[in-house]
């Protein structure tokens, strides 16, 4: 019988320290792409996949995010007074009524592992997304709506990948698949060298994943950088279930550079309804001088 996803976790434990200053006080996630913040679009790509429950897995001074998904009742009754309905909209339906939000604190940063197996008591045994909002996906459907259709296909754990220049394959986890079309992966291996490589598709920031993937960080050890690698306990998981690698359709953008924040930011106010079009002209006014 096939099992519709309707968890999500969200590690937002980061510290976000190649945006300082400006995330010395406020979380990384929270940074806007125009008119909302990264884990906003992050949260409605989930909702759009039909997710119910809503797990961040959270550190000191995020407590913004929290704060950002919490009804605003001052805020709101300002709004009205003012008769801001489009805005007041805005705000109160950015997490429907029957969607659950669960906050955890991850106490000790040691790693996305660390921060999945963080989730274990509320996901339960389900299979679940895990949704990094540093890395945001321009996609028609959403990324992880196209995820779950793979999922439902293979009835087996999906991983989103993007094939990367040669080059940075240290920068990611890489995975060689087998040459049939479902695209089994047969290898993990977190931030390898370019010459030691197993491929050039690299693990991006979106997974579904089998519940049993729990029992294998249990027994994960640190890895690359000291840290508990999510990256190790797939590997293991692979002995003994199939992973699917998904090269999923749509723009990606690295939100957790400065770069990558910049292109998205652009990216997204040239399709904005309310500033595309005086923006596409302003740029244009740029580039000729």
């Amino acid at each position: 019988m096939k099992v519709k996803v309707k968890t999500a976790v969200f590690p937002v434990a980061g510290r976000g320290t190649r945006f300082l200053p400006a995330t010395k006080a406020s979380p990384k996630e929270m940074l806007p792409i125009v008119d909302k913040p990264l884990i906003q679009y992050a949260v409605e790509e989930a909702l759009d996949a039909g997710v119910t429950k809503l797990i961040f897995i959270t550190g000191s001074s995020k407590r913004a995010i929290e704060d950002h998904f919490d009804s605003d009742p001052e805020l709101e009754k300002a709004l009205t007074a003012a008769g801001k309905e489009d805005l007041l909209q805005s705000i109160r339906g950015i997490v429907p009524e029957g969607v659950s939000c669960i906050y955890i604190r991850q106490g000790e940063p040691l790693g996305l592992g660390h921060a999945v197996l963080c989730a274990r008591p509320a996901v339960g045994d389900e299979p679940f997304f895990i949704h990094l909002a540093d890395d945001l996906i321009a996609g028609s459907p959403p990324c992880l709506r196209q995820m779950a259709m793979e999922y439902e296909r293979h009835e087996g754990s999906v991983i989103a990948v993007e094939e990367v220049p040669q080059e940075d394959t240290s920068s990611y986890g890489i995975v060689a698949v087998n040459d049939a079309d479902d695209h089994r992966i047969t290898q993990i291996v977190e931030k390898p060298a370019p010459e030691q490589a197993p491929s050039r598709l690299a693990v991006v920031g979106r997974y579904l994943l089998a519940p049993e993937i729990f029992d294998k960080l249990e027994t994960t050890g640190r890895g690359a950088g000291g840290e508990i690698q999510l990256t190790d306990a797939i590997a293991d998981l692979l002995n003994d279930q199939p992973v699917f690698a998904y090269a999923f359709e749509g723009q990606r953008f690295d939100c957790g550079s400065k770069l990558g924040y910049l292109k998205a930011t652009v990216a997204y106010g040239l399709q904005h309804e309310d500033t595309g079009a005086a923006f596409r002209q302003h740029l244009e006014a740029l580039l000729r001088g």
